[in-house]
């Protein structure tokens, strides 16, 4: 029997003509299958693995297993019975050692194994993993998805994908059944390159408008008044919005992305400009700006709080304060 995986999830497609593969999806896309619609696509499609190593995996596998999911004890033991495995992990590192390690994925999956990457990782890593898959015949993807939780709950999320054209061909139906809109861009490494200039762009809006909410307060003008003229004019867009929800409603789950991995990408982005020789300055500020923030230990905040760490910087009230919420014990 082939399979295909998620964080660990085995799928075993039915659907497809003649279907060949088997997927594991390790990390997070695991968890949003274990959450709603795309759990229900998934297991309409395919049979599915689990593993308990995950602990946020461990409270969802209950839901998993219920719904018909079987359960297998390490990544190792799952890479020797899938041919297309899905990662969704934190980063680069996380990545690294899922495949290289003795106990990864290149040691212990069988060749013509698709390996696809759907965290947001650095570039240049991508290009070393998908070296050292094409040494053993196996195959690399990049796959990063974007989207917020709620699309993808309703199995709604894109997903920007590098890879050869007959492995694209491969798992692209198998990435339909979370994502709506799906792009490929050419060969591997190009999506995790998309995604990390698409958050270079979202991270630059929200380190310049923490930055001008500051100048704004200092001189007088009140955090409203600067919505009131900004959020109704050209420069408002998505992101503003979501922004601008934690500053003038309170609303701390408007942008669910930490400060953390905002600084992470960040750094992957200037890595990726090293490494190609490109002159990013301001890429290097809008770093700054959330290094100083996770350097504080402030890592796990989201992104519109940014806003709050660059006003107390500057003697203005964070928004708590600012707008009298509840503080937690």
């Amino acid at each position: 029997m082939n399979k295909h995986a998620l964080h660990y999830i085995e799928l075993n497609p039915a659907p497809i003509d003649e279907p060949s593969d088997t997927v594991i999806v390790l990390g997070a896309l695991a968890i949003v299958a274990a959450l709603g619609f795309i759990l229900i696509v998934l297991f309409s499609l395919y049979p599915v693995t689990v593993t308990l190593e995950n602990l946020i995996m461990k409270n969802e596998n209950p839901v998993l297993l219920a719904a018909g999911a079987t359960e297998v004890a390490s990544a190792a033991e799952m890479a020797k019975q899938c041919s297309v495995i899905f990662l969704c992990v934190t980063g680069s590192p996380q990545v690294e050692a899922l495949v290289l390690g003795a106990d990864g994925i290149l040691a212990n999956a069988q060749p013509g194994t698709v390996i696809v990457d759907c965290s947001t990782s650095d570039p240049v890593s991508t290009g070393k993993l998908d070296a050292a898959a094409r040494a053993v015949n196996m195959h690399f993807a990049d796959a990063p998805l974007g989207g917020t939780p709620k699309e993808a709950a309703i199995g709604a999320l894109s997903a920007m994908v590098g890879a050869d054209d007959d492995v694209f061909k491969r798992i692209q139906p198998i990435i339909a059944t979370w994502a709506a809109n799906i792009t490929h861009l050419g060969k591997v490494g190009l999506g995790h390159t998309v995604k990390l200039v698409n958050n270079y762009v979202a991270m630059g809006y929200g380190a310049i408008y923490a930055e001008a909410l500051a100048l704004a307060r200092k001189a007088g003008l009140s955090a409203e008044q600067f919505n009131a003229v900004i959020g109704s004019g050209r420069m408002r867009c998505g992101f503003y919005d979501t922004f601008m929800k934690w500053t003038i409603e309170g609303d701390p789950n408007a942008h669910l992305f930490t400060i953390t991995n905002a600084h992470k990408d960040m750094r992957y982005a200037s890595n990726l400009a090293n490494d190609l020789g490109v002159v990013t300055p301001i890429q290097s500020l809008v770093r700054a700006s959330f290094a100083a923030m996770d350097a504080s230990g402030q890592g796990q905040k989201f992104v519109p709080m940014l806003a709050d760490f660059v006003a107390t910087a500057n003697g203005l009230s964070a928004t708590e304060e600012r707008l009298k919420l509840p503080t937690k014990d």
